[in-house]
């Protein structure tokens, strides 16, 4: 098994840069907004790894459309800085939290830019 890390990429746009928080498994836990700078991006995962163990800082929801799950992690100052994969299940959904909670905050980030 692979060990989790963040993967830094860009987009189609020359200044468009996103990253995805990946377990050691390979699949995607969390995944980010689009930045206009491979800075931004960078600065926003060091967000994520700093907020990514307190649970006031997740914001659970609920979609009724499709009866699926889903969560955001929100930085201090209430800005999203990562939003989860779609989930069957509220106990799903919780165990992507703890993913998230606990590989975030020691993983690596690898620069695919």
């Amino acid at each position: 098994m692979k060990n989790p890390k963040f993967e830094l990429f860009s987009g189609i746009g020359k200044n468009d840069y996103f990253f995805n928080l990946k377990a050691g498994n390979g699949e995607k836990i969390l995944g980010s907004e689009s930045y206009t700078s491979k800075h931004a991006a960078v600065h926003s995962i060091a967000s994520v790894k700093r907020n990514a163990p307190y649970y006031k800082q997740y914001e659970r929801r609920f979609n009724s459309d499709n009866n699926s799950y889903t969560f955001v992690l929100k930085a201090e100052n209430g800005e999203i800085i990562g939003r989860s994969e779609t989930y069957p299940s509220a106990y799903s959904r919780d165990e992507g939290i703890e993913a998230v909670r606990r590989n975030a905050p020691e993983a690596p980030t690898d620069d695919l830019t």
